[in-house]
Parts: structure tokens; C-alpha cells; sequence
């Protein structure tokens, strides 16, 4: 089974929303200076992030590349067996998240693979983010939500038993 082309477009349409907003953000923002758009709340504010959320692991981008690519390839092996329109959806827009930010890893300074991620957006000063950190987020938001719910979002494996049957009084 091949991975949907509409996975594959939702996944270039955020990669590109993301690349346009970081390139926004080097040519507009000077590092580090805040500009508010909804007061303290929300503000833009260009970071370099060596880390992962909230700067965690910086100095170890190498790693954090690493476990980058395994999350993307993870996500294109799972879309695989997306089951419905909404799964195929959520899988291109968190393949397209993390896709914007492992570009940062692999090609930006200081160097392959070492690359720091482009962050923009300043949240009440708790943490700044971009847009594929939005598209991930949500994603994920969205599957656990829909998966409380009871709903499969993907296709057994092959080889794997059925699902039981919910019994009915």
C-alpha cells in the first residue's frame, strides 16, 4: 500500500506555509525583539531554537535530527494505512510539520544536520514557535481527541487480528 497523494499535497502545503513564515520572519524580525500583536499574549519574535520544545536538548541537534527523521519516517509508514479522509488529513499536516522543521535541522546554520530551527511566533513568553510547530501539535491534538472518541485512524496491519466486536446487551 503507497501513501496517499493527498497526504503527500497537505504535507507540501504546510512545508511551504512554513518556509514562506520563517523567510517572512529572517527578512522582517530582528533576533530577539518582540513585537506584540495581541499585547503580552501573543507577539512576534525571531529565535534561533538548537533544541526541541521549549529548548529542551540544545546541544544535542545532531540527536535531535536523528530522532527527527525517524518521526518522519515513522509518519510516512504509518499514513500508509490512513483510514479515511479526516486520518489522511492529519497525517499530511503532521508529516508537513515535521517535514518544515527537519529542512531547518538538515540545511540552516550552523551547519548539516546541526541546523537551528526558525521560531516566530511568542506565546505570552512561555515558549516561541512556527508554523510546523503548530501543524504538529494540532495533528496530534486531533488524533488523540478523535482516538479517545474510539474512532481507528488507521487500517490494521496486515497479519494483525480484527479488532473485537463491542458487544450489544
Amino acid at each position: 500500500m503507497s501513501v496517499r497523494p493527498a497526504v503527500w499535497l497537505a504535507a507540501t502545503l504546510v512545508v511551504t506555509i512554513d518556509l514562506f513564515t520563517k523567510q517572512w520572519a529572517l527578512s522582517a524580525l530582528v533576533p530577539g525583539v518582540r513585537h506584540p500583536v495581541l499585547g503580552d499574549a501573543l507577539s512576534w519574535q525571531l529565535v534561533f531554537n538548537s533544541g526541541a520544545a521549549f529548548s529542551l536538548g540544545e546541544g544535542y541537534t545532531w540527536v535531535l535530527t536523528g530522532i527527527a527523521v525517524v518521526v518522519t519516517v515513522g509518519i510516512v509508514y504509518y499514513a500508509r494505512r490512513a483510514r479515511g479522509r479526516l486520518a489522511v488529513a492529519l497525517f499530511g499536516v503532521a508529516l508537513g510539520g515535521a517535514l518544515g522543521n527537519l529542512i531547518d535541522r538538515l540545511f540552516r546554520e550552523p551547519g548539516f544536520g546541526r541546523g537551528h530551527v526558525v521560531d516566530m511566533i511568542n506565546y505570552n513568553n512561555v515558549f516561541v514557535g512556527n508554523v510546523a510547530d503548530i501543524a504538529i501539535v494540532g495533528a496530534a491534538a486531533v488524533f488523540m481527541l478523535v482516538s479517545l472518541f474510539g474512532k481507528r485512524l488507521v487500517e490494521p496491519a496486515p497479519g494483525d487480528p480484527a479488532p473485537a466486536a463491542k458487544a450489544t446487551p
